[in-house]
């Protein structure tokens, strides 16, 4: 049984024309930094899935992809990934560098909520 198409669904990709009104919309949003040819990234994916079903409604949770976003990779400071920052009310709270326990990322969202 496959839920690829389903869960492929909740996190969606946006670009960085996209980001600021994005973080002017959304309460609390989770911005998941990655690349097609990062390793550790895809180990993080089934993650972020999670963490889109478990926080439906409360956050939101997208991607970036860096190598056709490089200015907003750059604007955060960022230096590797995959790196997930959590903003709240459009200010950047929370900054998870790496392959982190499902754990982490709950629990960041979680206190931003």
């Amino acid at each position: 049984m496959s839920t690829d198409k389903m869960s492929a669904d909740l996190v969606a990709y946006v670009q960085e024309s996209e980001f600021d009104s994005l973080l002017s919309q959304e309460a609390v949003i989770v911005v998941d930094f990655t690349a097609t040819w990062c390793g550790p990234c895809r180990l993080i994916s089934p993650l972020m899935e999670q963490l889109a079903e478990e926080f439906k409604g409360r956050a939101k949770v997208v991607k970036v992809d860096i190598d056709n976003n490089k200015p907003i990779f750059k604007r955060f400071g960022l230096r590797s990934i995959p790196a997930v920052l959590i903003f709240k009310n459009g200010e950047l709270k929370e900054t998870i560098v790496g392959v982190s326990p499902y754990e982490q990322f709950s629990s960041a969202v979680e206190k931003n909520i």
